[in-house]
């Protein structure tokens, strides 16, 4: 059978740990046999980001905004424990978070699911997509810790000469300080992508802050979100889906009481904890989707977990690992769906479409990786290691392709 071609590159970006080793196996096994390959390759592993003094993931970034389609590999964000282990000369910024920032996107993620593995959540009936703001809070803060009485202030000089100042605390003793920000920019942009992608989709979207508590912070949220709904109000009234806004609590009382099958648009931090929340309650963290839109239309595609850590740590002592690739396998279906869309080569969109469909074959079929099998209800699975689950895979793709 003939290669598939591709005209344009996509940005490939490789990661660490057993995703990396996973990384290699899905080329080598589900794409490389059948797809004529074309990327602009970057390599986002902790040693080299550490070589490049992370001038590689700017790079990487910056590639994104070029080319319009990245697929990326999971990687690791590093702690103290990472310091030591990898010998690093500074303990690096999350390489999704310089992403994110470069894009200025909102990360989309929506949960894998199969008839035979049912939420954890009895009322859920169908995918929740979470919206995640991709830029700025917590993740571009700032840190002091404090070993002595003092005054932490919160001073804003403008370029006008204005300046404003808040005590923030009286510090009576040895504490820690924390200061974020966001700008009007990137909440508008996210705004507009959240009821972008609920029109494409017609489901309803919810958003949620604390503006009760955080009034000026997370007020400014609300206020321009239903500055940028009243754009969309007809257009939603004419598609028969609502804006729903609420505060967080109550938001996550809800979402536990309805059946699922709308978009919760979160702040940077909310849409990290929740979307690990809501793919773990549709069966694995390792059954999510995740893609990074731009308001210019560059699009991201990664999967929602980690470098599976513990897994790598058995790879390396020679052990097979049942390590689940689906999100992974997604991740690069994904970038080929779209990157055919953008290129108008049907051939490339008809391959992403029939790779998943192989997936969920094989899981259907009763193949498993270990975090799916005791979740499977209605089927008799069988649980088989990464390679043989990426052989199921192949094997089914195959018979599709040939069809």
């Amino acid at each position: 059978m003939e290669k598939i071609k591709m005209i344009t590159p996509i940005v490939e970006m490789d990661g660490d740990e057993m995703t990396r080793i996973l990384w290699k196996m899905i080329k080598d096994e589900l794409i490389l046999p059948f797809v004529d390959l074309k990327t602009e390759y970057y390599d986002l592993s902790l040693p080299n980001r550490d070589k490049t003094e992370d001038q590689v993931t700017v790079d990487a970034a910056l590639a994104t905004k070029r080319l319009g389609v990245g697929v990326k590999c999971a990687t690791i964000t590093p702690n103290a424990q990472r310091m030591t282990e990898y010998n690093l000369h500074q303990m690096w910024k999350s390489p999704n978070g310089t992403i994110r920032s470069t894009l200025d996107g909102t990360v989309f993620r929506t949960p894998i699911t199969i008839p035979s593995i049912h939420p954890a959540v009895k009322f859920w009936q169908k995918p929740i997509t979470i919206a995640r703001h991709a830029y700025g809070d917590v993740y571009k803060s700032v840190d002091i810790v404090t070993d002595e009485p003092g005054v932490a202030k919160l001073v804003f000089e403008g370029e006008s000469g204005k300046r404003e100042e808040v005590i923030v605390q009286q510090m009576k003793g040895p504490g820690v300080l924390q200061g974020m920000h966001n700008t009007d920019k990137s909440i508008r942009s996210f705004a507009h992508a959240c009821f972008q992608y609920a029109l494409s989709l017609k489901q309803d979207i919810w958003f949620a802050t604390k503006d009760t508590i955080a009034k000026k912070y997370d007020g400014r949220f609300k206020a321009i979100f239903e500055e940028v709904f009243a754009e969309y109000k007809d257009r939603f009234e004419q598609a028969g889906i609502k804006y729903f806004y609420t505060l967080i609590d109550d938001a996550v009382a809800r979402v536990m009481r309805s059946e699922g099958g709308f978009i919760w648009a979160c702040k940077n931090y909310d849409g990290d904890v929740m979307s690990d929340m809501v793919s773990t309650a549709f069966g694995s963290l390792a059954m999510m989707t995740s893609v990074l839109v731009s308001p210019d239309g560059k699009y991201e595609y990664e999967a929602a977990h980690g470098t599976v850590t513990r897994h790598y740590y058995k790879y390396l002592q020679g052990e097979e690992t049942s390590t689940n690739p689906i999100a992974t396998i997604f991740a690069w279906s994904g970038a080929f769906r779209k990157r055919g869309e953008m290129d108008n080569l049907p051939e490339l969109v008809r391959f992403a479409d029939q790779l998943e469909g192989a997936c969920f074959d094989a899981l259907n079929d009763g193949c498993a990786t270990k975090d799916l099998v005791n979740l499977m209800e209605g089927i008799t699975p069988t649980m088989l290691t990464s390679a043989q689950f990426l052989a199921a895979i192949r094997e089914r793709l195959e018979k599709r392709l040939a069809a």
